[in-house]
Formats: structure tokens, sequence, C-alpha cells
């Protein structure tokens, strides 16, 4: 009954979100993690299906059953209807659909066998037919079937369909992004702000559970566009086409070992209904605007879907304050920094996939992503005093920041399915490149009139190229037991061509700099072979095990423009992973897991290039970086209370050669390098609420709070360094429903502080609200919203402190938002023709089964 119901949740949220998404919520799929086949080392994803589904059983049979739904007072359509085929013996659903806007529905590819058709849906009795497929009889029309509306159904539906926001699963959390509307106009940035777990500061910068070393993924699968810069990456997807996001806190070996924190999935919208449907939305703001369009077309075996994104940003304007002391064999420097910032920028962005079902045990997959950002930061009248030896130095300057890149990703995929029931074998390949050209021009100018005294300019043109081949087969070994093996070998490659030019005066030209540490090219080679094994055992009193390995090795080559190989040598590591849970009589669940990750260095933290914009301090990339490794320790719980559920957990991080940056002082310069320092743990609990005061609203809210102790282990105790301190989190959703088609939703976010190992920031409170309305026959939709109302600019003040500095940072951002959107739907989805490509099933069907 347990899965009955939530087919009934996952079909019956195509009432509780707004309209344009109704036609997609009946196929909501989920792409599976890649696996992979060790002999073959080639690379995989799976398709998508809805959760406790078994999607084993839609290729096996040639049933078809078709019928309309009426109400029985009106005698007029039941439009959207949600219609479950469900095994009598077990009471599990095994296929289901929606019915279209003339109450009509349609099961195809049905075996032989006794099962019931369940319609239900909003006010209405949930209505059950049984039905017979046999050799002679597998065409069987229910005509029209009248259901009885039922003020008890109204309200139980609706409230299931309000606690969609977070699902909480075995392994992973879910936000389900297309439900809030607080984010439309956005992008990824303002999705993942208000996910579980997740935290992203100012620079777009995304923490899990207080870490940054997080393994990014789009629908499954890896892309440059994150390995470059994850924040970077994350403006370029536009909000409105995220369906939902995952937090896999607890990967199984199946997932690539990367990601010391875990791992963030964002899953991308998708249609898979026959017909043609296109959708526009735009939204004008006082920091922002933007322009997506979107179209679906599905006849027989193929489907094509083809989108566009713009989005431009304007007008973020703030304050910068830096006070530093530095001290260096003796001397004392103190400088004093303030300036005026903006910035502004562009994204777009073109997909296209393409699926097609050559059999019904044959599937190709194809999809491609182009994407373009261009994004400009200042600081204007930056004005430095620098205090040294009794004398004072006065300093000002007007710097420009770019970044311009370009990235593409495309997939194609392979999915073979087998008589036997679960045995599937995927291969996949994915070629990625990412392009970016970043630099900034720094001008020294006169205090009396603004003239040019000096001039320096700095290019870094870098460029990410991976290809990765993957394979996966599963076999299942009983009923409730199921192996995977897999392979994968990734190729990537990285070059970085910097250049550093002086202009002595304002009308000379530029001087290209000698120095190789500010003029150089550095080129970095990596491959990766992984092969795992996962087993998966259901037993009958509800326990779930999931256990396996994972083997990963990696040959690493570097060098520098005209210089020999930098001796960095090749490594294997062994990644176990083990989940344990078990669902309990009264529905709650108890769950607890081990994983041990591995980070590699980022091109960021590989990148020798000094940036050096502001003349006091510079950051700077380490070649000789090694993998940082984190040992993973979750347990967790949820329950419920009525209508209402809470999700605790906790968990223990321990990492090993952790990479920070590491502060020296260079003259009155600070120079960042990132280094391993040493050892970090962490020690946390998270807490979620979902409370449904009534079918028309509800609140969703918790914390995550964790102890954290940084160590950088040094021998010398001038420089040995500690720290350790709590940081929490705090966020609050709230939906309010004052009809079928207006609602009202607010969203709040509190950061604490977080801990550096020589320091700590504090961080933005973020807060918005939107009100949206379904308009012109429920074919458009308007949504107002406004951001940070209550507190229009925000100050992010950060501390050093250690035997050689002593800093303290403040910024100021005026982050008031005012945003207007608009989408509108063409065209009609038919869903009378279910689509019955075989899909591996997911890790929920899995346990349920």
């Amino acid at each position: 009954m347990e899965s009955l119901q939530r087919l009934h949740f996952n079909l019956s949220l195509s009432q509780a979100i707004p309209t344009i998404f109704r036609k997609m919520a009946s196929d909501r799929i989920k792409q599976i993690a890649f696996i992979f086949l060790a002999s073959c080392c080639v690379e995989v994803s799976f398709a998508q299906t809805p959760p406790g589904i078994s999607t084993s059983i839609l290729t096996r049979g040639n049933g078809h059953i078709t019928g309309i739904a009426l109400d029985s007072l009106t005698q007029k359509p039941v439009e959207f209807a949600n219609v479950a085929l469900v095994d009598p013996s077990t009471n599990k659903p095994l296929n289901g659909t929606v019915c279209d806007e003339k109450g009509r529905f349609a099961m195809s590819r049905i075996p032989k066998g006794n099962f019931l058709v369940v319609i239900s849906f909003i006010g209405y009795e949930t209505k059950k037919i049984a039905v017979v497929i046999t050799d002679k009889r597998n065409e069987i029309d229910l005509g029209f079937i009248r259901i009885g509306p039922t003020a008890k159904m109204l309200q139980e539906v609706v409230v299931q369909g309000q606690k969609t926001l977070i699902e909480e699963k075995v392994d992973r959390t879910i936000y389900n992004a297309e439900q809030d509307a607080t984010t439309r106009g956005g992008d990824a940035t303002d999705v993942l702000k208000r996910v579980p777990m997740l935290s992203v500061d100012m620079d777009g910068n995304v923490s899990l559970r207080g870490s940054q070393n997080v393994k990014v993924l789009i629908n499954n699968k890896p892309s440059t566009i994150t390995a470059n810069s994850v924040a970077d990456a994350l403006k370029q997807i536009p909000a409105d086409m995220i369906k939902m996001v995952e937090v896999i806190t607890s990967p199984s070996s199946k997932y690539d070992a990367e990601g010391s924190a875990g791992i963030i999935n964002i899953v991308l919208k998708k249609n898979t209904l026959e017909g043609l449907f296109f959708t526009a939305n735009g939204s004008v703001g006082s920091r922002g605007s933007s322009l997506g369009v979107n179209g679906n077309y599905r006849k027989g075996k193929m489907g094509i879907s083809l989108g566009s994104f713009a989005r431009g940003t304007y007008r973020v304007i703030g304050n910068f304050a830096n006070r530093q002391t530095t001290r260096s064999k003796g001397d004392t420097i103190l400088n004093i920094q303030s300036a005026h910032t903006y910035s502004n920028g562009s994204n777009s962005q073109q997909t296209f996939s393409w699926d097609y079902d050559i059999n019904k045990n044959n599937s190709l997959t194809a999809s491609s992503r182009y994407g373009q950002r261009s994004q400009s930061s200042y600081q204007d009248q930056l004005f430095t005093q620098t205090y040294r030896h009794d004398s004072l130095f006065s300093k000002l300057q007007n710097i420009k920041t770019t970044t311009i890149g370009s990235n593409v990703d495309a997939s194609l995929n392979y999915t073979k399915a087998f008589s036997k029931k679960d045995r599937e074998f995927n291969f996949l390949t994915i070629y990625s490149r990412s392009n970016q050209t970043s630099g900034f021009v720094t001008n020294t100018v006169s205090e009396a009139d603004q003239s040019v005294l000096s001039r320096i300019k700095n290019e870094n043109q870098g460029h990410t190229q991976e290809v990765t081949f993957q394979a996966d087969y599963q076999e299942p070994l009983r009923k409730n037991q199921l192996l995977e093996l897999g392979g994968k070998d990734v190729i990537r490659s990285v070059t970085s061509q910097y250049r550093t030019w002086n202009a002595i005066t304002g009308d000379d030209p530029y001087v290209l700099s000698a120095n190789p540490s500010l003029s150089n090219g550095f080129n970095y080679a990596q491959s990766i072979t992984a092969g795992y094994v996962l087993y998966t055992l259901t037993t009958e009193n509800n326990y779930t095990l999931k256990g396996g390995g994972r083997y990963e090795y990696a040959h690493i080559s570097a060098h520098f423009d005209g210089q020999p190989d930098i001796k960095i040598p090749s490594y294997g590591v062994l990644v176990p992973s083990i989940n344990i849970s078990r669902k309990l009589k009264n529905g709650n669940m108890i769950k607890a897991s081990y994983n041990r990750r591995i980070q590699r260095p980022s091109l960021r933290d590989l990148n020798p290039n000094i940036v050096s914009s502001n003349s006091i301090s510079a950051t700077q990339g380490n070649p000789n970086l090694k993998p940082e490794y984190a040992d993973n320790y979750e347990l967790a719980y949820k329950t419920g209370i009525k209508a209402s559920t809470i999700n605790f957990s906790a968990f223990v991080r321990n990492n090993t050669n952790d990479i920070q940056q590491a502060r020296s002082v260079v003259g009155g310069t600070i120079l960042s390098i990132y280094q391993n320092i040493g050892t970090e743990a962490n020690y946390g609990l998270s807490i979620f609420a979902s409370i449904v005061f009534s079918s028309r609203f509800t609140i969703n809210g918790g914390t995550d709070m964790y102890y954290r102790v940084l160590k950088n282990n040094s021998n010398d105790p001038f420089i040995n360094a500690r720290n350790q301190g709590l940081v929490r989190n705090y966020r609050l959703f709230g939906n309010y429903n004052f009809s079928k088609d207006w609602s009202v939703q607010f969203f709040s976010f509190f950061q604490g502080r977080s801990i550096n190992l020589q320091g700590y920031r504090t961080n933005p409170i973020n807060h918005s609200l939107s009100m949206r309305k379904d308009v012109m026959g429920k074919k458009g939709t308007i949504a107002i919203g406004i951001d940070n109302f209550m507190t229009p600019s925000y100050r992010v003040y950060s501390e050093l402190k250690s035997a050689y500095l002593v800093q303290s940072t403040s910024d100021t951002l005026y982050n008031f938002i005012l945003r207007a959107n608009f989408s509108y739907k063409i065209g009609k989805l038919n869903p009378d023709k279910v689509d019955s490509r075989k899909k591996a099933p997911t890790e929920e069907e899995v346990r349920d089964n």
C-alpha cells in the first residue's frame, strides 16, 4: 500500500504545482548514477522512473488498457486524473499515467495476468477496477469510468502534494525546485541557496556541510563547466529549467570517488509524452532580466527537445574595505583600503536532446549543451594608505576584472535490456570542453586629476577538455538481490597560458614581464581508470543493505612551457561504501552509512598564474598538490506526526591532506597559495521538518550545524595553526494557496559565520517573497517576487590572524531585487502512448520491490 500511495503522490503532484508543469509531472524521470563494467572501461547513464514503479514490466507484454474518467455528478471529464496499474497480490504499482484534458488514458505493453486499475484525483474517491490480460484478450477498453467527489480525498491529496518540496531518500535529500516560485527568473545559484545542507556565499561558491569539495553533476553527468568553476557553471543554468536538486551525502561505489563532501546532482526538466509542446519564460528585474524558450516534440519511437536561454545581470553594486597588518623580517606594514564595487554580466545556453527506441529492448539517447558567459567586475577609486616606518604612502587605483568563456558538452548513450527482469547493459560516451579567458587591468591614477600614472594587465587563457567512456552491467541474483559491475576511463587535459604586462607610465606601451612566475604556460594531463562492484540486498523484514567498493587509478603528467615534466607520482585509491536502512512498521525510516571519498585538486587549485589585481593581495595555485581524502559517517532517522514529517541526521567527516589556502607575506603583500595543510574534522547535526497546518498552508524549515576543527600539523611552533568553532545555518520555506491558481511563497536563509584555519567569515541573510497567478486559461503564469526587502544591503566581514598577518575585510552588497516573471505554453501533449523503453530500476525501486 505504501508503494501505491507513493505512486498516487507522484502522479497527483501535477495538481499541486503550476499548470505549466502538470503534463510533465506524470513522468517523474530520474537519471540514475553512472555505474561501470570493469572490463570495458566505458561510461553510462540511466533513464528515469517514478519512485515505486517497477519499469521492468513495461516491455514484457502486448496488453493495452484504455478508458475515460468522468465526474459522476457532472458527467464531465476528470482532467489529469492519476491512473495506476497495480499487482493485486502485492498491492504494488507496476505502471502509471495521467488522463488528458478529455479524461482519456492508455497504458501499453502489459503482460498476461490479473491487475487492478486504480484511478484517483484531488477531491474524488479512489476507483479500483479488476482486469485480466490474456493472449486472446489483450485489448481492454474500460469505457466511461465515473468517480464520485469526496471532501476527505481532497484534503488527503492536497496535503500529500504540498509535502514534495523536500524529499528524503535512503542516500540523498531531494529538493523539488519546480515547486518553488521564489527562484523564477534566476539561475542555479538561487536554487541551491534553498537546498538543505547546502550554502552559497556571495561569490557563488557552493558548500555542502561546510565543505566546497563537492562533485557537481548535471543530469547525473560530469561536465568541464563545473570542473573549471562551480560558481561560474551555476550562473549558466536557468532556475526555470531545473526539475530537482539531489544532495547525495552517502554516494555508493557506482559514483565517481571525487567530491570529499558528497555529490550535488542537478536534474533538468525533461518530457517524454507524445505531441508538440512549447514554453516561453521571461523575467525583468532591478538586478537582472532573462528570456528562455523550450520546445519538445515526440512521435512514436523518437523524441526531440530544443532549448535556449539568456540572462543578463546589472547594477550589482557595493563597497569594499580592508585593513591588514603584515610582519616580515622585523618590518611591520599597515595597509588600509576602501573602494566602490559593481559588476555586470551575461550568460546564455543552448540545449539539444534526442532519444530513439530502436526496439523494445534497445534505445539511444544523445544530448548536447553549449553555453557562453561574460562577466565584468570593477573596483573603482580603490584608495590604499600604507603606513611604514612612521611614513605614509597613498595610492589610488581603478581595477577591472573580466571573465569570458564558452563550454560544450555532448553525450551518446546506448541501453540494452534483456528478457530476464532487471538485467541491463549501458554504454555512454561524453565529450566536454571549456574555454575561458580571464584577467584584470589595474590603472594607478593621480589623486589630483585622475590621470593614469601606470598600468598592469594580466590575461589567462585556459582550456579544459575531458573525454569519458563508461559502461555498466547489472544482474539480478535473486528477487531481492542485485549485483552491479562497472568500469570507466576518463582522459583530461588542462592548459593555462598566462601573461602579465606592465606600463611604467600611462602613455607607455605594455611590456611583457620576463618573470616566469608571471608569464608562462602550464600543461596538465590526467587519466583515471576505475572499476567497481556493488551489491544490494533487501530482506523481508524491510532491511536494505547496499555495499560495494570502487578502485580508481590516476596517472598525471604536468610541465611548464619548455621545461621538463614535474614529478607527480601516479596513485591508486580504494573507496568502499556501505548503506544500511530499515523501514519501520509505522512508516518511519532509520539509516546508517559509511563511505570514503577523494578530492583531486581542481584547475583553480593547480593553476600557477598569480592573480594580483589588488597590489597588497595575491592568489596562486600549486601544481604539486596531492589529493585530499575524507571518511564520512552518517546516521539518519525519518519520522512522521500526522501529516507532517521530520528528518534527523548526524554526521562525522574526517579529512586528511586537506586542501586549503595557506597565506604568507611577501613584502607588504599577502600571497595565498593552495596547499595540503593537514587535517579537518566536522561533527554535525541536521534537522529538517515539513509541517502541514492545513490543505492550503505548509511550512518547511530546518537547521544544519556542525563543529569544525582545523589543524595544519606543522612542526614549526611559530607557524603551527589550529582553529575550531560552531557553524550554524537556518532556512525556512512557506507556501499558502489562496485558490487553485493563486498562491504565495516565501523563503529565508541565515548562514552563520564560517571557520577557516586562520580566521572566520560572516555570511549574508537571504529572504524572498513571491506571488504566482495562473492566467489565460491556465496557459500562462505570472509571478512577482521581491528579494531581501527587509535587509536591502548586507555586510560580509572576514578576519584572518597569524604570526605574519592580521587582516579584516568588509564587503557590503546592495541586493534588494524586484522582479516579474511571465511564462506561456503552447501545444498539447498526449499521454495516450506511454514511454515504454526498458529502464534500469532506481535504487528506491530495488528497495521497494
